[in-house]
């Protein structure tokens, strides 16, 4: 259901773009006063307002990355939609963050009006409640607030200037500009008009005390600077200050690492990766784990470094715990603990076929003893191995994509590194996923590599009782959703839940089709993404569980489909085997009934919603809850 891919086509002409500017000026500053971050305050506000919809007609960066036109629709004046997308895309860009943290402090403090506050008027009540709401959307989630209610655009076309703005993800910022309940018309009043400003003085008294204490601040930094200046040579080590060059210093010292003997797991009142020990035919090597800690502490540009998002790269602050140090095919590894993440170090083992040391960061905090059953030890030529906690009994693999199939043992060191299997990442065309089974006494966990240090555990059953998959329906689900997994590949995923929310009935007796929600969590808590999935009925393919489902919906840091909000609604545009076509709609047990909007119309007085459409229909979903609350569907 997502719109066509539109064709470019060239800039208008400046004598164009400038009588579009001029004639709708104070619509395209009002646009980019929307679409500006709240902070800092109004009036540096308004003035940003002005000066990026004036400089939209300038080439190159300052009005916006890129050039090319947003597609617009037959109806709206091509000269005016590109304007409104240089608009659009300089606010964006000012609400970005700066990449170079120079350039931060550096930036220029223009536009500036000196001894006045420019203001829009007040808007009531009602114009500070949209503020308030505006404020707490992200920059793409005010724009398609903007588009929607000040330009009247539709969805489709939303999407399509979001993404020529560049924003990443336009569904995600639709998502959230439905948060906002304020109707539109709010949008034209007087307290979002940059136009139409009241003058006033700042705090002149302030403005008099801070000029008196800046006089008295610049006459002590003089004198400061005269009497401290020959001694301003303090002992730094590795450009770090001297009061924390003990503890940098400590945490390079091999000998300082924390060491967890084999059985202390047992007695552990934890049992987490703090319960891990120490493992390795080189956990002894004090020149091996020197350049370890040296590589993470002070990296050069030789060392090649990754983090999952969330996770901090800097050095350590103490004498990390040393989980392993050996040789793992043609590497040597190093894998460390410090509380918050698990980093691994790897060099060459062959110096005829050196290459540079890496390090990967991922963090970990919150781990328990699921989520601390296992670590990525080595990646190669795609293959993985995994160092496994010492409560693993027994390592298997499992073909996802095989629910039928027995599970095959995986071979495993003494030191707890499995041998080597192929990762899902090399399996084209996705004919074949294998996940590990770890064996932890009764409990058989299921664990997949994502492409980081730590395996994503997966999981089935609803959002408040999310547990390890089992059983042959289990299995049938998952072998219909691996496929889906790449779309959370590197996100830093901890877990993954996929639950059956709803069955439906398909029209014209064309059998029964499955509702599934998934949920990727993630280890930062942030950044979660959900997918709602449409499996229709099919015949099962040789010894697997049918073919992947379809998307219906995504969304992404959202409460739905999880502990906190296990409600769920999704809908699709099918075709019959007859070859009719229709809506359907589905929601979790919470739903009282559905209706659809928009291009096709209809309701239901339950969770299932099925209506005849036509192909290329669009509909806009909304369900009641059982308390009679509202709640649009997932996107």
């Amino acid at each position: 259901m997502s719109p066509l891919p539109e064709v470019p086509s060239p800039a208008p002409g400046g004598e164009r773009a400038g009588t579009a500017l001029v004639e709708h000026y104070a619509r395209l500053v009002r646009l980019g006063y929307l679409v500006l971050p709240p902070t800092p305050g109004s009036h540096r506000r308004v003035l940003a307002a002005h000066a990026l919809t004036q400089r939209c007609l300038l080439p190159g960066r300052r009005a916006g990355r890129g050039t090319g036109p947003p597609p617009a629709a037959a109806a709206v004046d091509p000269a005016y939609a590109w304007a409104r997308l240089r608009v659009v895309r300089a606010a964006l860009e000012a609400g970005r963050p700066r990449r170079s943290a120079v350039r931060a402090r550096l930036r220029s403090p223009l536009p500036l009006v000196w001894g006045l506050r420019l203001l829009p008027h007040s808007g009531g009540a009602d114009g500070l409640a949209l503020e308030n709401a505006l404020a707490a959307l992200s920059g793409p989630g005010r724009a398609a607030h903007a588009l929607r209610g000040l330009e009247g655009l539709a969805d489709a076309e939303v999407r399509r200037v979001l993404a020529a703005a560049g924003v990443a993800d336009p569904h995600a910022a639709l998502a959230e500009a439905e948060a906002v309940a304020a109707p539109y018309a709010l949008l034209a009043s007087p307290q979002f008009d940059p136009c139409s400003l009241q003058a006033r003085p700042p705090d002149l008294l302030r403005r008099r005390r801070y000029a008196k204490a800046a006089l008295a601040a610049g006459a002590a930094l003089l004198v400061c600077g005269a009497l401290l200046g020959p001694a301003s040579h303090a002992p730094r080590w590795g450009g770090v200050p001297d009061q924390r060059a003990a503890a940098a210093a400590e945490a390079l010292e091999p000998g300082r690492l924390g060491r967890v003997d084999a059985v202390s797991w047992r007695r552990s009142p934890r049992t987490d990766f703090t319960a891990w020990p120490t493992r390795g035919d080189r956990a002894g090597d004090t020149g091996l784990l020197r350049r370890a800690l040296a590589a993470w502490a002070r990296r050069g540009g030789a060392v090649r470094v990754s983090a999952t998002p969330g996770t901090p790269a800097g050095p350590p602050m103490g004498a990390p715990q040393l989980l392993y140090a050996g040789g793992v095919g043609g590497a040597v590894v190093v894998l460390f603990y410090d509380g918050l993440r698990v980093v691994r170090y790897a060099e060459s083992r062959d110096a005829g076929r050196a290459w540079g040391p890496v390090l990967d960061f991922a963090r970990v905090d919150g781990a328990d003893r699921a989520s601390a059953t296992a670590l990525v030890v080595a990646r190669s030529g795609g293959r993985v191995r995994y160092l496994t906690a010492p409560w693993v009994t027994a390592v298997s693999v499992r073909d996802l994509l095989a629910p039928d199939a027995a599970p095959r043992p995986l071979g495993r060191r003494a030191d707890g590194v499995t041998d080597a299997l192929t990762g899902p990442a090399t399996a084209s065309g996705c004919r074949t996923w294998p996940a590990v089974e770890a064996r932890d006494g009764a409990a058989v966990r299921l664990l997949t590599d994502l492409g980081e240090l730590t395996p994503a555990r997966l999981t089935s059953g609803p959002p408040s009782a999310p547990h390890d998959v089992a059983g042959r329906a289990e299995r049938d689900g998952w072998a219909r959703t691996a496929c889906l997994l790449p779309s959370v590949r590197s996100h830093g995923v901890r877990s993954v839940n996929s639950w059956q929310f709803a069955e439906q009935p398909l029209p014209e007796g064309d059998g029964v089709a499955r509702w599934v929600c998934t949920r990727a969590e993630t280890w930062r808590g942030a950044g979660s993404r959900v997918l709602a999935q449409f499996q229709a009925p099919s015949a099962p393919l040789a010894a697997t569980g049918g073919p992947p489902g379809a998307v219906a919906a995504r969304a992404e840091s959202t409460p739905a489909c999880g502990a906190r909000d296990p409600r769920v609604l999704a809908g699709v545009l099918w075709r019959s085997r007859g070859g009719r076509w229709y809506v359907l709609a589905a929601g979790s047990e919470q739903f009282a009934s559905l209706a659809a909007s928009g291009g096709v119309e209809g309701r239901s007085g339950g969770r299932l919603l099925a209506v005849r459409a036509r192909e290329g229909d669009r509909a806009r979903l909304n369900g009641t809850l059982a308390d009679g609350s509202r709640v649009g569907g997932l996107r």
